[in-house]
């Protein structure tokens, strides 16, 4: 049993939190993402200087570290550790789009000191990879509608029609912080299902 009684206030309600979440409480997960969501938003956005990839990598940080709840240890703050997550998951992003961005334009150096340069080509499908894509996309929407109507909705106006999480929490009138922790969980069951059906993708 862990002794809290030396912890402050916001400790104590973080450590509530987490074992509440851990137990499956969604409000729980809620009350963090609430308590945190702008400072580790505001922290992403200095690292990127993006607000799409701020956003995103915000909730990609509550995703890890929800996911790892049960590795959080209260001898030191969450908030800590929350951090911790988020800033790892920022470097890694940048060094993946900073790669990106070299190979495309300088190339890649090899061993014997060749430099090899990718070819741009055309954004346009053959055929064959458009009857591909079409199948991927079916196959999405069909995961997409095994969701819980709250999380499909929430889906569909995201990635479907390309709305922002604000034009969707103004549209279905939710607190954007709700909509941003429920588009995470819905994200969750889709990973989940995705994995259990890549083969047929």
């Amino acid at each position: 049993m862990v002794d809290i009684s030396h912890f402050s206030d916001k400790a104590k309600k973080d450590y509530s939190d987490v074992q509440a979440a851990i137990g499956g409480n969604q409000a729980a997960y809620a009350s963090l993402m609430e308590r945190y969501r702008e400072s580790i938003y505001f922290m992403m956005l200095k690292m990127v200087s993006n607000t799409d990839d701020a956003d995103d990598l915000t909730i990609e940080a509550f995703g890890k570290a929800f996911n790892r709840l049960e590795q959080y240890s209260p001898s030191y703050a969450f908030s800590t550790w929350l951090y911790k997550i988020a800033s790892n998951n920022c470097i890694d992003f940048i060094r993946k789009k900073r790669l990106k961005v070299t190979s495309m334009d300088s190339g890649i150096k090899s061993d014997d000191g060749e430099v090899m340069y990718f070819d741009a080509r055309s954004n346009s499908r053959d055929p064959e990879e458009t009857v591909m894509h079409k199948q991927k996309v079916m196959h999405m929407r069909e995961l997409v509608s095994k969701l819980k109507p709250r999380y499909r909705l929430l889906v569909e106006k995201r990635y479907f029609e390309e709305l922002s999480y604000e034009e969707i929490s103004k549209e279905l009138n939710l607190p954007l912080g709700t909509v941003k922790a429920q588009l995470f969980r819905a994200r969750d069951f889709l990973s989940n299902l995705i994995e259990k059906t890549k083969d047929t993708i």
